[in-house]
């Protein structure tokens, strides 16, 4: 299948790896989506035997829970940073898995190599999906598993992202936006006849963190990599920080309607490759 791009520009490589690098995601990783990893880990069916392969891994919040069950696991992301914290989480509980820096357009890993591979919220955020599509389905054995798990668009990821995107600086020629991997329809066409067994389920996260909106905003502000970018691409134009602000703000509260805990949407998807 034909890629996005056939060399990914390093200036692009750069760029997301800062970004991520920015703020404190270890922390949100920790305090927010720690639930996530062992929900993919779980439908994958991941065991002692496997050798595992998690892109765009960030802190390992699938991988360790996979190596706790017995597998082999590589943890690969693109940012040192990210890879330097998970493997201090894993030692500090006495899991061992292997970390190595990778870029998800380019897996530096041989064919056929990996009987399951899978990415929590990692892979998504990839700016050329046919690209990174391409690389989990060659780095996965004939038979082995795929997993995934993504926000959706409609979900409250998928709506911060919408809202913060005319802010954001324009991506690079033929990047597509994260929550289409939470579309089952859109990664069923990266995968075309590669994948069979394909079985998608739509779930939430319950996430009970904030108190209004305007907590959410500042949290995010502090933390994620994506919303640090919007705000600094906008830093001298005050009216639009303060129309921004207002914004999340509003999606924050939105979701907090009727209760204390916001519930964020998000995609499972398992397939075995062809």
């Amino acid at each position: 299948m034909t890629s996005d791009t056939e060399t990914v520009d390093v200036a692009v490589v750069a760029k997301h790896r800062a970004m991520w690098a920015t703020g404190d995601y270890p922390r949100l990783a920790a305090e927010l989506v720690a639930p996530l990893g062992p929900v993919l880990v779980e439908a994958l069916g991941i065991g002692p035997g496997d050798r595992v392969l998690d892109v765009a891994a960030g802190t390992g919040n699938a991988a360790i829970p996979a190596a706790r069950t017995g597998a082999s696991v590589v943890a690969s992301d693109l940012t040192p940073e990210l890879l330097q914290a998970g493997e201090a989480v894993a030692a500090e509980h006495g899991v061992t898995l292997e970390w190595r820096e990778a870029d998800a357009h380019a897996l530096p890993f041989g064919a056929d190599e990996f009987d399951v591979v899978m990415s929590c919220i990692g892979v998504m955020f990839a700016p050329f999906h046919q690209r990174a599509a391409d690389e989990l389905v060659r780095v996965c054995k004939p038979g082995g598993r795929i997993g995934l798990l993504s926000w959706t668009p409609e979900g409250h990821i998928g709506e911060l992202f919408a809202t913060m995107k005319p802010y954001m600086a324009p991506p690079p020629a033929g990047a597509q936006p994260p929550p289409l991997w939470g579309r089952e329809d859109h990664v069923r066409a990266l995968f075309g006849d590669r994948a069979t067994d394909v079985a998608t389920e739509r779930r939430t996260l319950t996430v009970d963190h904030f108190a209004d909106g305007a907590e959410f905003r500042e949290y995010f502000k502090a933390t994620y990599g994506p919303t640090i970018a919007a705000y600094r691409n906008i830093a001298d134009d005050g009216d639009r920080v303060a129309t921004l602000d207002a914004e999340i703000a509003r999606i924050g509260d939105d979701f907090l309607r009727g209760g204390h805990a916001m519930e964020w949407e998000y995609l499972l998807l398992t397939a075995r490759k062809a």
